[in-house]
């Protein structure tokens, strides 16, 4: 079940949208939603990361802070991190 309820957050020209998915284990796993808000066309590259959690909050900001880095990043090309 998608649990799309964290807030999302504005850096810059970018739109950073955290995901996260119940598991059938009880672990929650996360994505991330990089939206860029300017220029002729809009990218929404959503990515999803390894790293599982127990608690869906912790996922939440887990993907938000991986998002903010790496909006962060020198090009913003950067991959990011499992």
């Amino acid at each position: 079940m998608n649990d799309n309820k964290h807030p999302t957050l504005t850096a810059g020209k970018y739109l950073i949208s955290p995901l996260t998915k119940a598991l059938e284990n009880g672990w929650y796993a996360c994505s991330v939603s990089i939206r860029s808000r300017s220029g002729r066309g809009t990218t929404d590259p959503v990515v999803r990361l390894t790293r599982l959690f127990r608690d869906r909050l912790a996922a939440g900001e887990y993907a938000l802070q991986e998002g903010l880095r790496w909006v962060a990043s020198p090009g913003s090309a950067a991959p990011l991190g499992g």
